[in-house]
């Protein structure tokens, strides 16, 4: 098959490269420059996905993979084409900016040629497959969906840096608008994935491609999935509230609760950030804006890093003016050099509208990248009143109040650090709200 995958992004780049590593002829389009570029040499555009140059190195060279800005050399007579283009979410309004979506969708649909099946693999709101896309293809291309072309939703559902481990290991998801078009999803993805033999007994049936019946229930699945992660974490944030006020170490009790299989009560902590987890239960929101429970608890969740702050203040007599205090880690999550969403922002806002002294560590960034963002790179060894963990980088688990001169509080956002090493210096949990004591 010839393939084009619209946006080599950390997802859509993996996605070709998986493609052509099944023997199709692939094309990946992209507006970046640059990144093109770095395809065609074969050199990865960013790192930390495992396996990924490695498989560049290979396909790239052998022709199986090239890369274009061209909408015209990728589109015209590919039998497939997977569009992986990001969908923006306004940070105060909290509606989705089609914007980028739509370009790209006008581009192709200007080039498509008869017999094409595509695929949506962007998480959306419910509807937008065919209420959205199908009429604006339609549109501009003079090809009718079901009979000139087949048009389905396919989320993606791994996480950057394991991708290709993720595509063997979950179901692959697939919704048509048709019977037809569902049917040639599922052949499709046949074609160009692998999957674990060992399936989890948990899944209802085996790993593979799963047919959910039309692309609307395929949009919600993909929304329901990390909408649930979102209220979750922030059912397990108002019970690290609790636990505070009240002398409780909530980490013992989720893990006292999750011995009974009944019970998965995700972790509290500072922030929940990335791209999917904060972003799809707004997405969720905008066709169902009265879902009580999904909105109260993304604010919650988006009220950690105040709160973060505020153990800060309140160990230090409530006066963070004139303080230098350094946020430690500026990626969502630790191993990852991404600051999609992460919890970065809003601390360094609330330390900074209090009066501190900000300064930012991170051991995936450069000082350079790090003042790039507007902060002030803070280096291990240099004097700090207080120090605020953001991200569980493995690099923070054995810091001592050696490595942060002069500190007189620390506030563990991700419970990563070891109490004892903390004897002599404030330690303060999410959870736990106060210095916990040994033995």
């Amino acid at each position: 098959m010839k393939i084009a995958v619209v946006a080599l992004g950390k997802i859509g780049l993996p996605l070709a490269v998986q493609f052509a590593s099944k023997g199709h002829q692939v094309v990946g389009v992209d507006v970046n420059q640059r990144t093109v570029d770095l395809v065609n040499q074969a050199k990865e555009p960013f790192p930390g996905e495992a396996f990924l140059q490695d498989k560049l190195s290979e396909l790239v060279p052998a022709g199986r993979l090239t890369a274009t800005t061209d909408y015209a050399q990728a589109i015209p007579g590919a039998e497939a084409i997977v569009i992986v283009v990001p969908l923006f979410v306004n940070d105060e309004t909290w509606q989705p900016d089609f914007g980028w979506m739509e370009s790209a969708t006008r581009s192709l649909a200007e080039n498509l040629t008869p017999g094409t099946l595509i695929s949506y693999e962007t998480t959306l709101p419910v509807g937008t497959t065919r209420q959205r896309w199908k009429p604006l293809i339609e549109q501009i291309s003079g090809l009718k969906e079901g009979t000139d072309f087949d048009l389905v939703f396919s989320p993606e559902r791994v996480l950057t840096g394991r991708v290709f481990q993720d595509l063997r290991r979950y179901p692959k998801l697939v919704g048509g608008l048709s019977e037809r078009g569902a049917q040639r999803a599922i052949e499709f993805y046949q074609a160009v994935l692998d999957f674990d033999t060992d399936t989890p007994a948990k899944l209802p049936r085996p790993n593979g491609v799963w047919d959910l019946g039309c692309a609307e229930a395929a949009e919600m699945a993909k929304l329901a999935e990390t909408t649930f992660r979102d209220v979750n974490i922030g059912l397990a944030n108002e019970f690290a509230l609790f636990a505070e006020k009240h002398g409780i170490d909530v980490h013992r009790v989720i893990e006292a609760s999750n011995s009974q299989p009944y019970s998965h009560i995700h972790l509290p902590g500072i922030a929940v950030g990335g791209h999917c987890i904060p972003v799809y239960p707004r997405l969720y929101l905008y066709n169902d804006p009265d879902a009580r429970i999904v909105r109260v608890a993304r604010e919650a969740n988006m009220a950690m890093p105040q709160h973060a702050v505020d153990l800060a203040a309140a160990a230090l007599d409530g006066q963070l003016a004139g303080q230098t205090v350094v946020v430690l880690g500026a990626s969502y999550r630790g191993k990852v050099k991404e600051t999609a969403f992460s919890g970065v922002f809003p601390t360094v806002a609330a330390l900074r509208a209090a009066g501190a002294v900000v300064k930012v560590h991170d051991p995936m960034y450069s000082d350079d990248e790090l003042k790039d963002f507007g902060w002030t790179p803070y280096h291990l060894g240099e004097s700090v009143d207080a120090a605020i963990i953001q991200a569980d980088h493995p690099a923070y688990a054995g810091l001592t109040p050696a490595d942060l001169p002069g500190i007189k509080v620390l506030v563990d956002g991700r419970r990563i650090t070891q109490a004892d090493n903390w004897r002599t210096v404030p330690r303060l949990v999410i959870g736990q709200g106060q210095a916990q004591t040994v033995g």
